[in-house]
């Protein structure tokens, strides 16, 4: 997991462009969805965390948007009550 407040926005687009960084989380949530997600870009930057895969941020404990990513969303809603 890697905090946005803790790399430079170059670093970070690099990361971006070579797929090492697939999904972002809002770390106060604990909420991951993907990059181009409307509710995450809406987030402070402060909040925001990125990771290299999904399941990093499962074992991070962080569950999936329901809005960029309902099918997910929706099952883990299942599974946790």
């Amino acid at each position: 997991m890697i905090n946005h407040d803790s790399i430079e926005q170059s670093g970070l687009l690099s990361l971006i462009r070579k797929g090492h960084i697939i999904f972002g989380g809002n770390s106060r949530l604990k909420i991951y969805g993907k990059l181009n997600c409307s509710s995450g870009k809406r987030m402070k930057s402060e909040n925001r965390v990125f990771f290299t895969t999904e399941q990093e941020a499962i074992n991070a404990g962080y569950r999936p948007c329901g809005n960029c990513m309902k099918e997910k969303y929706n099952k883990w809603k299942v599974n946790v009550r």
